[in-house]
């Protein structure tokens, strides 16, 4: 078996065995091919049913002088998942991997922003032009809803429940769930859809698409990257923040706010409580309202 043709298989089993997407199976295999850039490099011909444990260390050591553990550990973490699958389909006896310890990292809490920093950044939005309005109205739904960057580029106008107060959203694994929408959020996609949407002819398969840019396209991920990246410049503001911090903002303001931990895992889409539960590390002062509230002793 040759490598590409193992990571193809991989690919289709990911993508079809476990529902994952495209950005998510690509992350899965970004650190298998280093190992075969690595093998190449080295001259090394071997196939993903012969390679050992030897190797595979050697690759490890080689890439630990380059990146960070953290990123040390993803790979190891990558490999060890490749193999199980292998194994899983009968064509290796055992995991290379098994014996590697990945090194030991510390948890990494989240970047947040205020709510004043966040009023600042959406107000920061130029609101001459058409794409200004349409900027506001996917910041404003991100932090309402705590949307991943992926689930607010793939909204639909179908997906939206108004009456009801609820959209629905498309999460990872194609997992569906539905989500609360304040009011004042509806007001900003409704006015998006009247008066800026409206003015763009889709293409064809964006019909039913909520963002779209002016060639009546959906929009990339890069893009809304690019337009929380500009505001933060010009807002001079000294984090390093993307759209997931807006969506950990939704969750720690939540906490903050008083709410409870698992209704918070069930907005955000989070298959774990465990995942949910970083927040809480966040605000401490969670843990303490907790015991005075309901210890018996207080």
């Amino acid at each position: 078996m040759k490598w590409q043709d193992a990571i193809k298989d991989y690919q289709l089993f990911l993508k079809i065995e476990r529902g994952l997407s495209n950005n998510t199976i690509d992350s899965y295999t970004r650190d298998i091919k280093k190992l075969v850039y690595y093998l190449e490099n080295h001259e090394i011909t071997i196939s993903p049913i012969k390679i050992d444990n030897t190797i595979i260390q050697q690759f490890i050591y080689e890439i630990a002088k380059e990146v960070k553990p953290r990123t040390q550990s993803r790979i190891i973490s990558g490999l060890r998942n490749f193999f199980d699958y292998l194994i899983f389909e009968d064509y290796r006896k055992s995991n290379p991997t098994e014996l590697l310890e990945a090194p030991k990292i510390g948890r990494k809490l989240p970047d947040t922003l205020s709510q004043k920093e966040i009023d600042e950044l959406i107000a920061a939005i130029d609101l001459s032009h058409s794409q200004g309005e349409r900027n506001r109205t996917i910041l404003e739904t991100i932090y309402s809803c705590g949307l991943r960057v992926s689930e607010v580029i793939n909204l639909s106008i179908s997906d939206l429940f108004f009456d009801e107060g609820f959209i629905r959203v498309l999460g990872k694994g194609n997992k569906e769930r539905f989500t609360p929408i304040n009011y004042n959020t509806q007001k900003y996609i409704q006015f998006y859809i009247r008066d800026i949407r409206s003015h763009i002819q889709p293409q064809k398969g964006f019909e039913d698409t909520l963002f779209l840019n002016r060639r009546g396209k959906g929009l990339t991920r890069q893009m809304i990257f690019m337009i929380i990246k500009e505001l933060s410049i010009k807002i001079n503001l000294n984090k390093k923040i993307g759209p997931h911090t807006l969506r950990h903002s939704f969750a720690t303001h939540l906490l903050e706010g008083g709410a409870d931990l698992r209704a918070i895992q069930q907005m955000l889409g989070h298959e774990s409580i465990t995942t949910t539960e970083i927040y809480v590390h966040l605000d401490k002062s969670f843990l303490k309202d907790v015991v005075e509230k309901f210890h018996p002793r207080n």
